[in-house]
């Protein structure tokens, strides 16, 4: 338990919340602790608590390399660059082999081989990338949604009282963000030393017509779920100015939760972390949330 670990994206909201359960709840010391950033000043309160930060640009290899040096496994968060991701994962990946790391844990995606999400090449070719290299172990963790993405769209759902929907009948198994993260923490404190793949989500799979129910018995709006289909859906987002490639993103996840990529329940959440993940319903009671589902379009 001697092994040093190091968190890639630290100032993001996975980021900061994996080093909340390495240090609060698996009570790892703040010492064994290497937090990577590109703005190292945001972890000022981590670095105060003993934790190492260390600057790091995925566009700059050698930075990657000395930010990684005494690292035993290295939690390495997706960036947000999508279409850039799989250099700068093979960049990270390349980096932690240079070091000497045992293992490297990667935050994916469900089923990124036969995805319909426009981005899931990014998450396939660092999957292969992780396969090829020369790393003694790794863990991929393919993430589900987030409830937390439900913030992005909902305000303007509650706004005008319609889901404009492509997603059908089909089922996600949403978990919440601070799950996925004591997810990670637990899988880079732990001793496992393989190559091994785990699917996390949440323990029932829900549809847009029973989020929709649930939402608007939370917060006390109305929402009527409208079914579309995926161009029209894209076409709708770009009339109301969303930039063509962005609206074509977001139309993918419809048609990807459509054809049923989003609905396995597994058990792997509990088997790395040992407790059952949040039900949506208890994610929705928090006032927290609410707030943010409303949003300002809808206050």
């Amino acid at each position: 338990m001697s092994d040093t670990l190091l968190v890639t994206g630290a100032s993001g909201h996975l980021g900061q919340r994996v080093l909340h359960h390495l240090v609060n709840t698996l009570n790892v010391p703040a010492d064994r602790i290497i937090a990577t950033t590109r703005k190292p000043a945001t972890l000022a309160d981590w670095a105060a608590k003993g934790v190492t930060v260390r600057a790091t640009d995925f566009d700059n290899p050698a930075s990657l390399v000395a930010a990684f040096e005494g690292a035993s496994r290295v939690l390495l968060i997706s960036t947000d660059t999508i279409g850039r991701r799989v250099p700068q994962h093979k960049a990270a990946i390349d980096a932690a082999v240079k070091v000497g790391a045992d293992h490297v844990i990667y935050t994916s995606m469900p089923w990124p081989e036969k995805s319909l999400v426009l981005f899931a090449p990014d998450h396939l070719g660092t999957e292969a990338a992780l396969s090829a290299s020369a790393l003694p172990g790794w863990t991929v963790l393919r993430n589900n949604w987030y409830y937390e993405n439900l913030f992005l769209g909902m305000p303007s759902v509650l706004a005008s009282g319609k889901w404009f929907s492509a997603s059908g009948d089909g089922r996600i198994a949403y978990i919440s963000r601070d799950d996925i993260a004591r997810a990670a923490a637990a899988a880079l404190a732990g001793t496992e030393r393989g190559k091994v793949t785990y699917d996390l989500g949440g323990a029932k799979a829900i549809t847009v017509a029973e989020v929709a129910a649930l939402v608007s018995r939370t917060v006390g709006k109305p929402i009527e779920v409208v079914p579309v289909t995926v161009e029209a859906l894209a076409q709708g987002l770009i009339s109301h100015g969303v930039p063509e490639p962005m609206a074509r993103m977001i139309a993918s996840f419809d048609a990807n939760t459509a054809a049923g990529q989003l609905a396995d329940v597994t058990g792997d959440f509990t088997k790395l972390t040992g407790v059952q993940p949040q039900p949506f319903e208890e994610w929705l009671a928090s006032p927290v949330n609410q707030r943010g589902l409303i949003g300002k379009a809808a206050a």
